[in-house]
């Protein structure tokens, strides 16, 4: 089979998040904290909590219903689906769920795990199959419930996360509107972030042990990742800038991963980009993880703010530690 070597375009974005919201107040009966404390060190003030009854896989499909309706395709017009996201309803994936949820019929589906950074290196990722010729249309969804995984009784943890999920659709283009990326890990510093596994052993016959437990609530080491992200975070968007052969001045928007209102600025700072120019919802979502990126655009694009032919300079950052950064202009 031959193909051709096309572009990229994003054409269409959606989101959705879940019904409850919990604010920084009613927060403060649940552990010791108040509005001005998480206020004044993160930005947040409320955020969507996902029900017993709710799902990632509808909170997706939902998010992605709306973004296939904005690029004005159908389900059966999309050949993959890739998910990003580290809270799957099912330890062996929830793309596939969400391809029968979507009726995508057609369409290749599978889990990407990259944490925080999980959308930025999805959007990589996807764009790779476009690029080659072989698929043309692609839905890539960031969706996170983190709450599930949550100790609500830690103060350092507890207040910064929330559920939701952002998706794009990206088209086959001749005008490859995907300019520049760079994605890095850094696993020796895997254990300033994680939701890891605990067991414990079980034996089953005589000399035969295996492991049994489940996972643990989140553990961050906060002042470790706010270094880290502000230090690599500015790079690694230099670096891409550089492939994309722009420079900072070209960029109309700065949309970060929505960790903590601290390290939005601080970035923006670090790289001369205006306030006004960087795109933040963290005071009603929180850190909705993979989510974070795409559900920011989503606002920011039917809001009227972004407009076809900006140019966004977008980064991840986040577990593994892993982070990662793409320059890309809205629009067909």
């Amino acid at each position: 089979m031959k193909h051709t070597v096309a572009g990229v375009a994003i054409t269409g974005c959606g989101s959705a998040t879940p019904g409850a919201c919990l604010d920084n107040q009613g927060l403060s009966q649940i552990v010791e904290t108040s509005d001005g404390w998480i206020a004044t060190r993160t930005g947040i003030k409320c955020r969507r909590l996902a029900g017993a009854e709710d799902s990632l896989s509808a909170l997706a499909a939902e998010a992605g219903q709306k973004a296939l309706a904005m690029a004005g395709l159908e389900p059966g017009d999309i050949d993959m689906i890739v998910l990003a996201t580290s809270t799957a309803d099912d330890l062996f994936g929830s793309a596939s769920k969400i391809q029968g949820l979507l009726g995508a019929s057609r369409a290749v589906a599978f889990d990407l795990t990259a944490a925080c950074s999980g959308f930025v290196f999805g959007l990589v990722t996807a764009s790779q199959f476009l690029r080659t010729g072989i698929y043309q249309n692609v839905l890539l969804i960031g969706a996170d419930i983190l709450s599930r995984w949550v100790d609500w009784s830690d103060r350092t943890t507890c207040v910064l996360f929330g559920d939701g999920a952002g998706a794009v659709v990206l088209q086959a283009s001749k005008r490859d509107r995907l300019l520049g990326f760079e994605l890095r890990s850094d696993g020796t510093q895997n254990a300033c972030l994680q939701l890891a596994y605990r067991g414990g052993p079980q034996e089953l016959a005589a000399g035969v042990k295996i492991g049994k437990g489940t996972y643990e609530p989140i553990q961050m080491m906060g002042q470790e990742v706010y270094k880290f992200a502000v230090r690599r975070v500015p790079e690694v968007i230099e670096k891409a800038l550089h492939r994309a052969e722009l420079t900072v001045d070209d960029v109309d928007w700065l949309l970060l991963h929505q960790a903590n209102q601290r390290i939005l600025d601080a970035v923006a700072q670090r790289l001369n980009i205006p306030s006004e120019k960087v795109i933040s919802n963290l005071a009603k979502y929180g850190n909705t993880s993979a989510a974070s990126i795409p559900l920011a655009l989503d606002e920011a694009v039917r809001g009227g703010k972004v407009e076809v032919g900006d140019v966004i300079a977008a980064a991840g950052f986040g577990a593994g530690l892993s982070w990662g950064a793409a320059i890309f202009e809205w629009g067909r």
